[in-house]
């Protein structure tokens, strides 16, 4: 459709001054008008949709995910630890993933997303077996069948156990390796336009398991590349420990000494920062990955959200990966994201409107977007519908409160660049049972490779 018009939504997230209960008005890909009440559109359009049952959001925004993990959600080996133990249980049974695994595990991890009310999604791989060496190739060619905005990133791990770092050798690759194909897959895929559906970052795994040398070349060809960085830090005290054993400095130092304390980086967790650490961060303009679901199960820690914004660093959401959320479900997130924080400030301190700000303004300015994230006239038309005719949202006062409080768990309409991805909860043009019973068939088969 050229022109549509979503009529007289039940409530709409837009800013303070602004009345949208009359509609939105798409147009091709783009946010066209906002209507006041009894408004109607400036010039014909070709549908109208009834969202007088809807509550309607702007894309919720994914900044962190490890979409192979879909693969090995509560893998029995994995269940009970904290950080580096999880992850060392879980490397060797990931080290044997296939370019098919890598391939379904992208396309369910886009699903269940999309799903959830999310529109972009930025997804952190880093483990490139000798099977699937070409790992990012295979993750382009899924996510552009699922229809979601996605932002994927070349990870990399170089550092092995005999070097002083976490991996295992058979889940590293060499240098040179890593920043030849990192150049390959910007040069072949990276789109920085407005409105752009598919975007490159260049993202070592975590400070031990990369080594100085290689954070510090991944920076000077991000900028060459005019692309962003990312990064696991300060997710546990473990990693803090670690930097100061290998490198002789915290985490923010460290990231400091390796040119990565600028603007152009967002980083995963931060949970342990100082006060200091937390002002040097925001004065550079660091984005910060909020995961909660995650930080929760592993037991990591609480994001001290509200310095990390005081202090001038954009924060945005992540589900992070489905191993150590075990879902991926932005839309929970976003609760789960409210009640962490609230136990940390008080409830009088975090609104429902923080955490929806987090999950969409907020995390795009973590990616660098600033064509996503708001519902406002030349924004890209990426929403998230959601109605309340759920048992658990009988007797709910404010519907866009409820939405969040109450619970909600599945959009019943997503749109993304004007069209269509979610229509009445089930995605459009995807055979679901199928994708299900392939994902399945490649979980136990990665399973059954230790």
């Amino acid at each position: 459709m050229a022109r549509i018009w979503l009529k007289n939504p039940l409530a709409v997230v837009v800013d303070d001054a602004t009345d949208a209960s009359g509609g939105i008005v798409i147009e091709n890909t783009r946010i066209a008008e906002l209507l006041g009440a009894g408004e109607g559109p400036s010039a014909p359009v070709d549908a109208v949709f009834d969202a007088s049952g809807h509550v309607v959001l702007p894309g919720l925004i994914n900044t962190h995910h490890h979409f192979y993990q879909t693969l090995t959600r509560a893998c029995p080996a994995a269940l009970n630890r904290e950080l580096f133990p999880w992850l060392k249980s879980l490397y060797p049974i990931w080290a044997g993933l296939s370019e098919e695994m890598i391939h379904v595990a992208t396309r369910l991890a886009a699903a269940e997303l999309l799903l959830s009310g999310c529109t972009l999604a930025a997804d952190h791989h880093y483990i490139f077996p000798e099977a699937a060496r070409q790992a990012l190739d295979i993750q382009v060619d899924a996510i552009s069948q699922t229809g979601i905005r996605a932002t994927l990133t070349r990870g990399s791990m170089s550092l092995g156990e005999d070097e002083g770092g976490l991996p295992p050798r058979n889940t590293i690759q060499r240098e040179d390796v890593i920043l030849a194909d990192c150049e390959r897959v910007i040069d072949s895929y990276h789109d920085p336009a407005e409105g752009s559906m598919l975007q490159i970052a260049l993202a070592p795994c975590s400070p031990f398991s990369v080594s100085e040398e290689l954070m510090q070349q991944s920076a000077a060809l991000a900028r060459q590349k005019n692309v962003r960085l990312h990064t696991h830090l300060a997710e546990t005290d473990d990693e803090t420990d670690f930097c100061v054993a290998l490198f002789g400095l915290r985490p923010v130092d460290y990231l400091a000494r390796v040119g990565w304390l600028a603007d152009d980086v967002w980083l995963a967790h931060g949970i342990h920062f100082n006060s200091r650490e937390m002002s040097r961060l925001g004065a550079a303009g660091v984005g910060i990955s909020h995961c909660p679901s995650s930080n929760m199960l592993l037991g990591s820690g609480q994001c001290p959200v509200r310095e990390l914004e005081q202090a001038g660093c954009p924060v945005g959401l992540g589900v992070d990966g489905s191993a150590s959320c075990d879902s991926s479900n932005m839309i929970q997130e976003v609760r789960q994201a409210l009640l962490l924080q609230r136990l940390r400030y008080g409830s009088a301190a975090i609104t429902h409107f923080d955490a929806l700000r987090w999950a969409t303004k907020g995390s795009a300015a973590c990616l660098g977007r600033t064509d996503v994230g708001e519902i406002s006239p030349g924004k890209q038309a990426d929403l998230a519908l959601f109605t309340l005719d759920e048992p658990r949202f009988s007797g709910a006062g404010d519907p866009l409160a409820a939405l969040i409080l109450c619970g909600a768990h599945r959009a019943d309409y997503v749109m993304v660049a004007g069209q269509w991805k979610v229509k009445q909860g089930r995605l459009a043009g995807v055979d679901q049972k199928a994708l299900l019973a392939e994902h399945t068939k490649n979980a136990q088969l990665l399973l059954n490779t230790v």
